[in-house]
């Protein structure tokens, strides 16, 4: 009788089939064996590429006469420690028994390498049946639609393809371009570190790009000047009530493009913002101090006999609406998760990780923020699930009794041509049993994606929104006023262990407002102001400076870089801009954290437990400085980026793995080629010097 036989990626995912084909399974050393099934499993990789050596034994000795090493057949291995799973695997596929094989290893690029490697090392019969399971969520239903809707695997030739590239790509770079840095430059660092053996020079084509996004970032704010600036401000008063105006030099104003200005709301010197207040309120200022974290402001209030007025001469009112964000991805929820819970991107991968094998949420690996229009057609169901989610309970309900639901796939939250692999991170409204066995904050990170996701059925928020203009003398001060009218998605997306009060304090005058922000107000004053009207005079209680001084670039925290990653090497930080931004970024959405983790450990790169913030070390700089003396191009992030389009471009089958080839022996052969012929060794001391100086104990 012939049977269909299953492979996963994991044991925990075998189990689940199992579970889901609901047969009489017996256990058996390393697979599950019913009347109909076989049911057995990878654990992780059970192949990798083979070491140089392997096609040729002088070739373990490192040495620029064998560089550029580009083999014309590439060659593959098991790997020793789990070649006992792999007999069992390879017994399995080729037992005579077997009709049908069904390919369960995760639904992504490396997944699929993960088979094919198995595949081709076991020399499975082209004649065999083989299909390829393709899921979102390990849920029984989605397990047996996944079974039900198996396409042939030459379906997924194209994604094959793009996955031994891109290990040929990564072996190919970092075998070459390390052993030759390595020969060339690695005895100056061990003797510049005062080192008993040569330094191993580790490069990557996605490592390399992200350790100079970080060098440049430190440096950038190394040469940071700190420039002051002073703004002055108008303290008005309307029904006994104050709000602050800021000056901006516009046209009409006597310093309109003035070479004293530092920017068109703030002067360079304090002895220009002094001279306006004082042609301002025709006296001489008085000035009290008060510091505010190192800086200070200087007020001069009104004594009784000023009857000092400034008139409105604008004022615009509108209703602004705030959109729910668009769902999570792997990327948007590690830099969640950085800032809220102050974990690194690898540890949020493995508690999303976790979250999906419980059944609780869907395929975590994913660069997609939207839903697809079959998923939407369903979503009640995931919506249903979370009724049974104590915190966000009345949520799902509420939109359940409305049926908000059911226009969703008009909006912007479901778009097919966003997702390539799988749609994004949402809970599948079931496994409600395993919350008891996370961690707090495993916890934590399911109640933000059941709060994200819930958030996408509500309207949008809708503030209340004024502008005022008021004139003294030819100068203008502007004010602007919000208020919350409609909580709309707000009240969902509150999460419940967030202590931060986001309403206004009573009275509503956020004093120590910031340069560009917006004042938020209580209602009843939001009445008063809008009784405003044009040409109305206001009594002047105050006139303030404020210093100021430009800032420095933020360095990159844990989950910042991997939104960097995600966008080429730029930090987004405006979610509408990000989801615009088409293309590949740096890495994949599976592997960020993975490189940024590699980075740490090999001491290119600090990672501060505590606040997350990233940092070079001098090890990490002084591998920058080779690069970027040698092989320039690897730091270049859209270069970088370029390379994972290419592998995008391959699966989709708009190039070929030929074209592709040949482009990437090119890069490596001309690259190391280059490097073999400088003799710039001795030059690097400079470089070395100047960043040691940073790296001084203290």
């Amino acid at each position: 009788m012939s049977k269909n036989l299953y492979i996963s990626e994991k044991p925990s995912v075998a189990q689940e089939f199992a579970k889901a084909l609901k047969e009489d399974f017996k256990k058996r050393d390393g697979y599950m064996e019913s009347d109909n099934s076989l049911v057995t499993w990878c654990v992780g990789h059970l192949v990798t590429m083979s070491y140089p050596e392997t096609y040729d034994a002088a070739l373990k000795r490192w040495s620029l006469e064998t560089l550029p090493f580009m083999p014309k057949e590439y060659r593959y291995e098991v790997i020793p420690s789990v070649s006992k799973q792999f007999s069992v695997v390879k017994g399995l596929l080729n037992r005579e028994d077997v009709s049908c094989i069904y390919v369960c290893t995760d639904s992504g690029r490396e997944g699929e390498y993960i088979y094919r490697l198995v595949d081709q090392m076991a020399k499975v019969p082209e004649n065999k049946e083989k299909k390829r399971v393709w899921i979102d969520s390990q849920t029984e239903e989605e397990i047996l639609r996944g079974i039900r809707e198996a396409k042939l695997l030459t379906s997924y030739d194209n994604l094959a393809a793009a996955a031994y590239l891109r290990a040929k790509e990564d072996y190919l770079m970092g075998i070459n371009f390390s052993r030759v840095l390595t020969l060339k430059y690695g005895q100056n660092i061990t003797n510049y570190l005062k080192g008993e053996k040569r330094s191993a020079i580790s490069v990557g084509r996605v490592m390399t790009c992200v350790l100079g996004m970080v060098v440049r970032r430190e440096r950038e704010i190394r040469d940071f000047v700190k420039t002051p600036f002073y703004r002055v401000l108008n303290t008005l008063e309307t029904s006994g009530r104050t709000f602050d105006g800021e000056f901006r030099a516009v046209e009409g104003s006597k310093y309109y493009n003035s070479p004293l200005l530092y920017k068109e709301n703030g002067f360079s010197e304090k002895e220009s913002a002094i001279k306006l207040i004082e042609e301002l309120i025709d006296r001489e200022p008085a000035f009290s101090e008060k510091q505010d974290n190192g800086k200070t402001t200087y007020t001069d209030t009104m004594a009784e006999g000023d009857k000092l007025l400034a008139e409105i001469t604008a004022m615009e009112k509108k209703k602004e609406n705030k959109n729910p964000p668009l769902l999570f991805n792997l990327a948007e929820l590690q830099n969640e998760c950085s800032r809220l819970f102050k974990i690194s991107p690898d540890e949020t991968l493995k508690i999303t990780q976790e979250l999906y094998e419980k059944k609780l949420v869907t395929y975590p690996r994913t660069d997609a923020r939207v839903l697809s229009t079959a998923v939407a057609k369903e979503i009640y169901k995931n919506i249903g699930g979370l009724r049974n989610f104590s915190i966000v309970r009345d949520y799902a309900a509420e939109i359940m009794e409305k049926k908000s639901y059911q226009n969703i796939a008009k909006t912007r939250y479901v778009n097919d041509k966003q997702i390539t692999d799988h749609y994004a991170i949402i809970p599948t409204g079931q496994g409600f049993q395993a919350l008891n066995s996370l961690s707090p904050t495993g916890v934590k990170v399911y109640e933000i994606i059941a709060r994200r996701f819930l958030s996408i059925f509500y309207p949008p928020a809708v503030y209340q929104k004024i502008s005022l203009t008021t004139k003294q003398k030819s100068e203008s001060f502007f004010s602007s006023f919000r208020i919350l009218l409609e909580e709309g998605y707000l009240k969902v997306i509150t999460n419940s262990f967030d202590k931060r009060k986001e309403a206004a304090p009573e009275g509503g005058n956020k004093n120590e407002k910031e340069e560009g922000e917006e004042e938020s107000f209580d209602g009843a004053f939001m009445e008063v102001v809008k009784s405003l009207k044009k040409g109305m005079l206001l009594s002047v209680k105050a006139m303030s400076i404020k210093e100021g001084e430009t800032a420095p670039p933020k360095r990159y925290n844990s989950g910042s870089m991997i939104l960097a990653m995600e966008n080429a090497g730029q930090l987004i930080e405006d979610e509408e801009l990000r989801a615009q931004i088409k293309g590949s970024g740096i890495g994949t959405s599976a592997t960020r954290a993975e490189i940024l983790n590699k980075l740490v450990k090999i001491d290119y790169l600090l990672l501060n437990k505590k606040t997350q913030i990233i940092t070079p070390s001098l090890l990490g700089e002084m591998i920058y400085d080779v690069v970027n003396s040698s092989i320039k191009s690897m730091l270049n992030a859209e270069l970088t980026a370029s390379w994972e389009k290419g592998l995008t471009m391959v699966a989709q089958g708009e190039i070929t793995e030929e074209e592709y080839m040949g482009k990437l022996e090119g890069f490596v052969g001309r690259l190391t080629n280059g490097v073999k012929g400088l003799n710039n060794q001795y030059g690097l001391k400079q470089y070395f010097d100047n960043v040691s100086a940073f790296y001084k104990k203290k």
